[in-house]
Parts: structure tokens; C-alpha cells; sequence
């Protein structure tokens, strides 16, 4: 088996060894086997922080697990940092996946201030159990409900990545580009990336808005 060491140890951003990440670890993954604990932590974050894609940072500091357990709503990307975060304060070795997808239910409104039907670098996480596993926990169950897209689960044996179409046929999730995985967050190159891709929400600093108060428009 290849050093997974690097995968293991902490970093600016999954800042596992403080308070905040070890306090939930203590009182919530304690006692459990490692796959008892990757699902409980997915199931956590998955639904306790709301998605919600309007919350985008644009300081390190916002990326960083510590910061991102304090939060009530956050994307897809500081919710993976979270996980990967997680999974290593129980022993877990985990990595960030990133990629650029379509999501074909995506609000009119919020494609229309992104400038863009593509969303780029799109986080994911992956863990090593028996092997590498991908895990997606990104859109909560209520937000999934008003997408008409069942929940995605996770029982740490399987590959848990959004689903290619909704409860309806409906294509909703599509991927266009890999970015690879990455053993901490690429911030820069993130960075970089979102203002190629969105340089008037950027500018605009739109972090008011809420997904969950938009129309979803009909999928075709």
C-alpha cells in the first residue's frame, strides 16, 4: 500500500487538532469503528450546514475546518474540507477531489448572477477505508427535497457522487471536467479559477442570497 501519511496529517486547512473539530469528535465519533464514523460524520455534514452556493469566501481563513464548523450555510467546497477534516481526526486518511460540473437544476436566478451554467471546481471528498471511496456530502435533504432529488447516502463501502438524473428522469448532475485530487485545498489555484469563470459575482460580492428562496426551474 502506497504512505498515506500525507493524507493523515493536519494542515492550515483541515485544522483537525482544533477545538472546534475536537469537540464534536470527542462527543459525537468517540467509540465508534472508523466506517461507524465516516457515515455519522458524513450525515453531519451533510445536512447540519445548509448548501447554500451564494456563501462563496474569499479569504483562507473561511476555508479552514475550524472556520466552517462554526457555520450555519456553506458550499460544496468548505463542506468537503470539513469532511476530509473529520475523517482524519478519527485516523482516516482523506483528500479533496475537485471537478467542474453542470447542474441542470440550478436556480435561473443564481445562474444568472454566476455569469456561468458550469460550476466550476465543484469539491467532493474521498477516504481510505479498504480502499479510496468518494463521498459527496453537499446537498442537504431539504434542499434536495425542493430540487426533487432524493437525498445522496453514504454507507462507506460505495461511491457516494451526485446523481446523474432526478426522481423525475430529468438529467440534474453533470460532470465536464476532472481537477483531480488534492492532499489540502489549492486556494490559489481555486481562486484563480473562480474569477476566470465568474468575475462579476465575484466582484459584486453577492453572499446574501439563498438558493433554498429561488424557483427551480423545470429540468429538460
Amino acid at each position: 500500500m502506497n504512505d498515506l501519511s500525507i493524507y493523515l496529517a493536519p494542515s492550515y486547512y483541515m485544522d483537525f487538532e482544533s477545538e472546534p473539530i475536537q469537540d464534536y469528535v470527542r462527543s459525537e465519533l468517540a467509540g465508534l469503528s472508523q466506517k461507524e464514523a465516516a457515515i455519522k460524520a458524513y450525515y453531519f455534514v451533510r445536512d447540519h450546514f445548509r448548501y447554500n452556493p451564494y456563501k462563496v469566501g474569499f479569504t483562507p481563513e473561511e476555508y479552514r475546518s475550524s472556520y466552517i464548523m462554526t457555520q450555519k450555510q456553506s458550499f460544496c467546497i468548505p463542506k468537503s474540507v470539513l469532511y476530509c477534516s473529520l475523517m482524519r481526526a478519527v485516523g482516516i486518511p482523506s483528500r479533496l477531489g475537485l471537478a467542474d460540473v453542470i447542474n441542470h437544476l440550478s436556480s435561473e436566478e443564481f445562474i444568472k448572477k454566476l455569469g456561468s451554467e458550469i460550476f466550476a471546481f465543484h469539491g467532493f471528498a474521498e477516504i481510505y477505508l479498504d480502499g479510496w471511496i468518494k463521498a459527496t456530502p453537499v446537498f442537504d435533504s431539504r434542499l434536495c427535497k425542493k430540487f426533487g432529488v432524493a437525498p445522496l447516502d453514504f454507507d462507506a463501502e460505495h461511491d457516494a457522487m451526485f446523481q446523474s438524473f432526478d426522481d423525475h428522469g430529468n438529467q440534474f448532475m453533470e460532470y465536464v471536467k476532472d481537477r483531480g485530487v488534492h492532499a489540502d485545498l489549492p486556494f490559489d489555484t481555486i481562486m484563480e479559477g473562480f474569477r476566470e469563470f465568474y468575475p462579476n459575482f465575484l466582484t459584486s460580492g453577492k453572499k446574501d442570497g439563498d438558493l433554498m428562496e429561488e424557483t427551480v426551474p423545470k429540468a429538460t
